[in-house]
């Protein structure tokens, strides 16, 4: 037997799996692609872009610049990380061409996530640059205002254009990306940082949905979904009624938020040339064509959402099929998931005070994806756009979003084990079956799966950067 230590809450739970059993781990399953110098690499992509001119023949004298960048969920924090090196390096290249430092802003594209406070910005920007911008001209998305935000209607599928104010009036538009593979639509970065995360909650709601979501084409995560066509076409639209191209500049980063590569340009060019090596770091084949019966992995209380994200009922079942989708390609259809949880029902209302509604407008449904037919009601509740605004809270339409990819675990399996649920009623108002142990839960997917079931074990799903499974 192999023993493996699965998080659980705050701390670990130690089960044995057999010798035949398969476990990913970084270092022993997969490696990254070797780093690169991130200062170099980001200076050549910024002297060598792709598909429009270098930013010091862009910008002049006078030109209100924005600067675009990821909010404090992903992407690293380390001197290294890709927005504390691009950021200075892009300031620097933009008062060499004339433009004043006062006309520089920088826009944290939160989306509907929430507003990250004074000391979250400097644990992940630094003090260097936080003190530069701050306090005027560091910047929240606010996906609910409705004097920051431009309508720019509709693309050619229907989807919903919106952008913010302060990105669709500079002269020139910057964003700054992390390239590093995401079950919603194969990658981070590229277009997606836009239409994620700046623009607003009917924009958001046309993607971010049971039909989108639902689709067959969803997974296992990759780049050729109807999700990451729709970011395409709406972040081509916004270029387009804008009459101007987005400047980007995407890192592809590793498993612990280094820097492989940087690209730099025009954000179709950008995409086609940082995907290979996204790929490479984030497709992984395991050395076996048989699918697995057994998907098996923990959920800490606190990651990349914050804390209480593997406690929340409808966080916890999302994180579930977040990691099904990353693993859907070595994954027996309908086969079963064991999640160990603590699964105390804390919501923290402190960040998400709209998820108890939520959860409590699920127990009235038969079919998890009705909850959209109470979107308008749930996503515009006056309080919970009021703490999202200003008390630095999630937006009421992000606990939508999060039921939609939480239905698709139980869509595509036989069932959802949470072992370890020191509130159970919160694992099954979610659909789940809770368990003591993990034994137990085993047991019961052998109703399912038969003895003896191929067992894929991914310990390490939520402690770093994930990846994306695939059949020999």
């Amino acid at each position: 037997m192999q023993e493996v230590f699965l998080d659980y809450g705050d701390g670990v739970m130690p089960i044995n799996v057999p010798e035949s059993a398969t476990v990913v781990r970084y270092g022993e399953t997969f490696t990254d692609p070797p780093e690169v110098d991130p200062f170099a690499a980001t200076r050549h992509a910024l002297e060598n872009p792709l598909g429009m001119k270098p930013l010091r023949e862009l910008a002049k004298a006078g030109d209100k610049v924005v600067i675009s960048f990821p909010d404090r969920v992903k992407g690293g924090a380390h001197p290294k990380a890709h927005r504390r090196v691009a950021i200075p390096l892009i300031v620097e290249i933009l008062q060499e061409a004339g433009v004043a430092l006062e006309d520089i802003t920088l826009l944290c594209a939160v989306g509907l996530h929430r507003h990250n406070t004074h000391q979250e910005l400097l644990w992940y920007l630094g003090k260097d640059i936080v003190s530069m911008f701050w306090p005027e001209r560091i910047v929240m998305h606010d996906a609910a205002d409705p004097a920051g935000i431009v309508h720019l209607g509709s693309d050619e599928m229907g989807n919903v254009v919106d952008c913010n104010r302060l990105l669709a009036e500079a002269d020139l538009s910057i964003l700054i990306g992390h390239v590093q593979g995401n079950p919603y639509g194969g990658y981070s970065g590229g277009y997606k940082m836009a239409v994620t995360g700046t623009t607003s909650w009917d924009s958001i709601r046309s993607h971010h949905n049971p039909t989108t979501m639902h689709r067959d084409d969803y997974l296992p995560a990759s780049t050729h979904s109807h999700m990451r066509h729709q970011f395409d076409s709406i972040g081509k639209a916004m270029e387009q009624a804008l009459g101007k191209r987005f400047f980007a500049v995407d890192a592809v980063v590793g498993t612990h938020a280094q820097v492989l590569g940087v690209y730099a340009g025009a954000l179709d060019e950008v995409q086609k040339a940082s995907w290979p090596l996204a790929a490479q770091r984030t497709d992984v084949t395991l050395d076996t064509d048989e699918p697995f019966d057994v998907l098996v992995f923990g959920l800490p209380r606190a990651f990349h959402y914050g804390p209480g994200m593997g406690t929340n009922p409808i966080l916890m079942l999302q994180s579930i099929a977040a990691q099904l989708t990353r693993c859907y390609g070595v994954f027996h259809e309908h086969g079963v998931i064991i999640a160990p949880s603590v699964c105390d029902g804390w919501f923290n209302p402190a960040w998400f005070p709209s998820y108890e509604r939520v959860y409590l407008k699920l127990q009235e449904l038969s079919d998890f994806a009705d909850v959209f037919d109470y979107q308008d009601e749930l996503a515009n509740d006056p309080d919970a756009i009021f703490r999202y605004r200003f008390d630095y809270a999630y937006h009421p339409g992000h606990a939508l979003s999060m039921v939609s990819m939480g239905a698709i675990a139980h869509q595509r399996t036989n069932a959802v084990l949470i072992p370890g649920a020191t509130s159970p009623g919160y694992a099954r108002g979610m659909g789940c079956i809770p368990t003591k142990t993990y034994n137990d839960a085993l047991r019961y997917a052998e109703r399912y799966v038969g003895k003896n079931p191929r067992i894929l074990v991914t310990p390490e799903a939520f402690r770093s950067a994930g990846v994306h499974l695939h059949l020999r």
